[in-house]
């Protein structure tokens, strides 16, 4: 596990050979397990180089870990990101689906064949998809507003990305072009971006 020390902290693990650590959040010293009574045991205690960061080699009476686990190092971060690129492409995968969706429905908006669509009314009438742009984003807005439950957030900013990728499509912006213009947004400050822009 790692734990912040200070002085009194390691003084403390020094005489009591208890692992001691020091809580800044309640500003006190805090002994592993005085709570769970999983203490480590401490044997040997050791120094960097730079004497800035402390070892305590100890054995412990159960679990480490809050969660039960043995350590609190658990979590293989390769396991990590292969999991996030999974859901990564899974959300990219949706966006694109949907994208070519709209992109049918315009092809097909001058067809007398073509079926009833949403997407080919919205794509017909700008007053209409600009009115449920905003109409989707109020109450999407309204849900952070009236404290209502994270689904129905998650609807209406389904709702809010649907009619706004349909005015992509109708003004002939690819979602990758968004998309890409959020990537360089990433590397620098959000009030930079917006005094840059401004100029």
């Amino acid at each position: 596990m790692q734990g912040f020390a200070n002085k009194d902290a390691l003084l403390t693990t020094i005489s009591s050979r208890k692992a001691t650590f020091y809580s800044r959040s309640r500003s006190t010293l805090w002994t592993k397990g005085e709570t769970s009574l999983n203490f480590i045991n401490v044997s040997e205690i050791f120094l960097d180089c730079d004497r800035d960061s402390i070892i305590y080699l100890g054995k412990p009476d159960g679990p480490t870990c809050h969660t039960g686990s043995e350590t609190c190092y658990f979590a293989s971060i390769d396991d990590m990101i292969s999991s996030q690129a999974d859901e990564n492409k899974l959300a990219l995968t949706t966006l694109y689906a949907l994208e070519s969706t709209i992109n049918q429905r315009k092809e097909d908006r001058g067809s007398a064949n073509g079926k009833p669509s949403w997407t080919r009314r919205l794509l017909l009438d700008d007053n209409l998809l600009c009115s449920k742009i905003r109409e989707e984003a109020d109450e999407l807005c309204r849900t952070l507003e009236e404290n209502e439950e994270k689904t129905r957030t998650a609807s209406e900013m389904a709702d809010v990305l649907y009619h706004a990728m349909v005015l992509l499509a109708k003004r002939g912006v690819k979602i990758e072009d968004v998309l890409q213009i959020l990537r360089v947004r990433f590397s620098q400050s959000g009030i930079e971006e917006k005094k840059n822009r401004k100029a």
